[in-house]
């Protein structure tokens, strides 16, 4: 039966394809439906050494997946910690993704994200925060006191395994970290391609072509 094995190359092609990939929950959707055609192959075959194998594997991706979405907005599981903006770790993070924070940022530059500090600069203070799950760091969100109550927020960005999840959502969450500092308003002034479907989801409103704002409340 030649259809079989089109399935049968298919589901191999998926679970190969899979170990490519960098972000942990298109691993297992990939890696789940490549387990789910190779179990159905080998089965009608009566391979069934390797229909047990990639059933087992197909049950362990279906588990996590599972667990991700379940935990993706649970404060138990991640944490937000924030740092001075000259803080060692966080300009090691940044420098160790450069290129891929650089794709990231909503402005052209800014000295948060840059990680220098400018002499003479008084243009406000600076906040930083890193979203952190169990020990490891998953997302940063840098964001520059402009005066009037107003934060701009110079960086959102999230490391590549976990792209597919909303970890910055947990900074935006508790509002009274930015009521500390004095901030009524947060402003997106350029809103990355794509990223429209997550600022709604963390409560920032579009007022112009590119640009975002959200109000901060006291929780």
């Amino acid at each position: 039966m030649p259809w079989w094995e089109v399935v049968g190359w298919a589901g191999s092609v998926l679970v190969v394809v899979s170990l490519m990939q960098a972000r942990v929950w298109r691993f297992r959707v990939m890696n789940l439906a490549g387990a789910v055609l190779a179990t159905a192959y080998n089965a009608v075959f009566g391979i069934w050494a390797f229909a047990a194998m990639n059933g087992a594997i197909a049950v362990i991706d279906a588990y996590w997946l599972w667990r991700m979405r379940r935990e993706r907005s649970d404060a138990a599981v991640y944490a937000v910690v924030e740092v001075a903006p000259d803080d060692a770790y966080l300009r090691h993070v940044l420098a160790v993704h450069a290129d891929d924070v650089a794709r990231h940022r909503t402005v052209p530059r800014d000295d948060v994200v840059e990680g220098d500090a400018v002499e003479g600069d008084t243009r406000g203070e600076r906040l930083a925060f890193l979203v952190v799950r169990g020990d490891e760091t998953v997302g940063v969100v840098l964001v520059r006191d402009v005066g009037d109550g107003t934060g701009v927020v110079a960086l959102d960005w999230v490391t590549p395994r976990f792209r597919d999840f909303t970890p910055g959502e947990f900074v935006y969450r508790d509002s009274d970290v930015f009521v500390r500092h004095g901030l009524r308003r947060l402003v997106v002034p350029s809103a990355p391609p794509g990223a429209a479907a997550y600022l709604e989801r963390v409560g920032f409103r579009q007022v112009e072509d590119r640009a975002w704002e959200r109000s901060v409340v006291a929780a």
